[in-house]
């Protein structure tokens, strides 16, 4: 999710109902819970030994757990798109749940991670009741609320901290107005649903599930930058121009000039085979092999490069993207970390940077040196930085030291060799491409061998030290996309609505992986949620997208091809 970010679209349900009824868990996928889906590539253990094991760790922890508690029987409504594909559709309501708009109080701080000011809305007690004291002294109700940790495998466990907020309305312009009274007071604070409180039960929750069946379909499944890694286009366009039978939206993007190049990926990205971007640190990504026929894995994967001249090597920190900025952080030498941060922009002083034939905008200009490269690494002019990729070459961007290597090293006629690796930081194995290989990357990790397992502050999504950082990002709801495997290695995408179109609230990062237990996934992955969240069925888009101006244009996309 591209920062915390409506129109209404079609969301009538798919054409074939289907009459099975579930309550709780919702077994869409066909595979029991028990056992593992085989990652592919691993060294050093058999395929079969792992899923052994995996199916006696199941076996040991039980089956899995409720998704939302309260909730009664409900429709599901069934649409097969294609022999091995089906899509399914739901409206989860808990009539027991009764949100309301709020006024929450904030806290002016300094983001340990931006270094910039910031606001946290949970803080400590001693503040919390010294801000409730203070607000009654100007006549406003408060009341003190404790907010605890969410089940994360990397984060404290118990209480978080507390906040602070006054009152209980029927619409967000009566809480807006209370809100103006606080703030002339002299307090910072914001409007709130209730509804997307992690502690408050969900009333309403829209939500699409597409399963491709692995033995049963004989389609391909991609991701696609659809030919150009600098553009953005909106995952329904692109599933009507390449005739989809389900598309959705997939990794983080950027969406600013001022973060880099829009459309380009903040996270390890590849298309047919060919790396387009670099990793942000060590992050969950979905790898399809072989256009799907090969399996899907999910796995957290780092990557690095470099680029070589006889003997002279020199580390390539990017790929397509802005020589010095790095989105979401993550990489070696960035500042102020090297820790990813999501939606936080990094910077290097010495920073090398390949682009690609897929690159079809204009190269970034400014300070530094670039050497154009012909198809065979032949080194065919270095200058100053700027113009266009040569059909079938690469650019070689530096700034800093990066410029001097390459001032020192390219040399025209002679060739450059740029290499890349790949690898599955669990098993410390390297992930090779084949030329129908794809990899969407986001953050973070769902499931891990059917249990849940989100490494939240690993995968750079929460800050533990630092609640103004993506507080509401990953422990509110929010709207999601999702990808899973199941044990048979069938691929599971979701979509869920959320920020109240259509009445849908959105997951919180927990509530999707239960939610993905629920349906038979032993592996998954949070994708780009937001305003991004889209799904397209038979080329046009199902669900409600939460952006004011429509669908947004996204980045790179998933599509299940006939």
């Amino acid at each position: 999710m591209n920062s915390p970010q409506s129109s209404l679209s079609s969301t009538s349900a798919p054409s074939v109902p289907d009459t099975r009824r579930t309550r709780r868990r919702v077994a869409l996928s066909s595979a029991a819970v028990l056992a593992l889906a085989v990652p592919l590539g691993v060294c050093g253990t058999s395929a079969q030994a792992q899923a052994d094991a995996g199916a006696g760790r199941l076996l040991a922890a039980g089956s899995g757990s409720a998704f939302v508690a309260g909730l009664g029987m409900e429709q599901w409504n069934t649409q097969n798109v294609a022999p091995g594909v089906r899509v399914s559709t739901v409206t989860l309501q808990n009539q027991g749940s009764a949100p309301f708009w709020t006024v929450t109080l904030e806290q002016p701080v300094t983001s340990k991670v931006t270094l910039g000011p910031a606001r946290a809305e949970v803080e400590s007690e001693s503040w919390a009741r010294t801000t409730a004291a203070q607000l009654a002294a100007h006549g406003f109700t408060a009341r003190v609320e404790a907010v605890r940790w969410p089940g994360y495998s990397d984060t404290p466990r118990g209480l978080m901290g507390y906040r602070v907020r006054v009152g209980e309305f029927p619409s967000s312009g009566a809480a807006a107005t209370e809100l103006s009274a606080i703030t002339a007071a002299g307090f910072a604070a914001i409007t709130e649903w209730t509804g997307y409180d992690a502690q408050t039960p969900a009333d309403r929750e829209n939500i699409h599930v597409a399963v491709i069946a692995r033995g049963a379909f004989h389609g391909t499944v991609e991701a696609t930058h659809d030919g150009n890694v600098a553009q953005r286009a909106t995952t329904s366009s692109v599933a009507a121009q390449l005739g989809s039978l389900v598309g959705v939206n997939g990794g983080f993007f950027v969406t600013s000039n001022a973060d880099g190049v829009q459309g380009t990926q903040s996270g390890l990205g590849a298309y047919d085979g060919q790396v387009q971007s670099l990793s942000s640190g060590d992050r969950a990504a979905l790898v399809v092999k072989n256009d799907g026929k090969g399996g899907y894995q999910i796995a957290n994967l780092t990557s690095t490069a470099s680029v070589r001249s006889g003997t002279a090597a020199f580390a390539v920190e990017g790929v397509n993207r802005v020589p010095g900025i790095v989105r979401d952080c993550g990489r070696p030498d960035a500042t102020p970390t090297t820790h990813p941060e999501q939606d936080v922009d990094c910077y290097e002083t010495n920073d090398l940077v390949q682009f690609t034939p897929e690159f079809a905008a204009p190269l970034p200009t400014g300070a530094g040196t670039q050497a154009v490269l012909d198809a065979s690494g032949k080194v065919l002019s270095v200058g100053a930085r700027g113009g266009a990729v040569p059909a079938g070459g690469t650019v070689l961007q530096g700034i800093g030291t990066a410029a001097a290597w390459l001032n020192a090293h390219a040399v025209v006629g002679q060739r450059l060799k740029v290499n890349e690796r790949i690898v599955d930081s669990t098993t410390g194995c390297a992930v090779r491409l084949g030329p129908n290989d794809s990899i969407v990357s986001a953050a973070p990790r769902l499931l891990r061998d059917g249990r849940i397992a989100i490494d939240a502050a690993d995968e750079g999504v929460v800050d533990p030290q630092d609640l103004s950082f993506n507080y509401q990002w990953a422990n509110a709801r929010q709207p999601r996309t999702i990808a899973g495997v199941d044990a048979r290695g069938d691929l599971i995408l979701v979509t869920v609505d959320g920020r109240l179109t259509a009445g849908s609230e959105g997951f919180t990062l927990y509530e999707e992986a239960e939610f993905m237990r629920s349906l038979g996934a032993v592996q998954a992955l949070n994708l780009d949620g937001g305003g991004s969240t889209a799904m397209a069925v038979d080329g046009r888009l199902v669900n409600n997208t939460s952006d004011a101006t429509g669908e947004r244009p996204v980045g790179d996309t998933i599509q299940v091809l006939p």
